[in-house]
């Protein structure tokens, strides 16, 4: 048995529409005041600057995450979560076994250039 995959898009729906590019996690702390248990990331985007990020990622410590390059939609409009504004989305993929909405982050499998580009 398959599952359904969603309707056939274009590149341009996606790569041309979607600003995802790779930053440097600076800071991460508890994300105070979200429902579910989060982290508030400070992220360098380079020339793009630092955001904020609160993802549910608390299988890894803060440790863990601090200095990881991770994936972001910078061109999401900001939503305020738990009272703290959410600059762009981290990307992430879900933990298996874990509640839904527990996620670890996509990165890259080398350095790359912070700011980069996903294509």
């Amino acid at each position: 048995m398959t599952a359904d995959i969603k309707a056939i898009v274009s590149k341009e729906d996606v790569f041309d529409r979607l600003d995802i590019r790779v930053g440097r996690v600076l800071t991460v702390e508890p994300a105070a005041g979200a429902r579910k248990p989060s982290y508030l990331l400070k992220v360098d985007f380079g020339k793009y600057g630092i955001k904020r990020s609160v993802a549910r990622l608390t299988t890894h410590s803060a440790e863990e995450l601090t200095g990881k390059q991770v994936l972001g939609v910078l061109n999401f409009e900001p939503r305020e979560i738990g009272g703290t504004l959410s600059e762009f989305l981290t990307l992430g993929v879900q933990v298996p076994g874990k509640e839904s909405g527990e996620a670890t982050i996509v990165t890259p499998l080398v350095e790359v250039k912070i700011g980069s580009k996903l294509f």
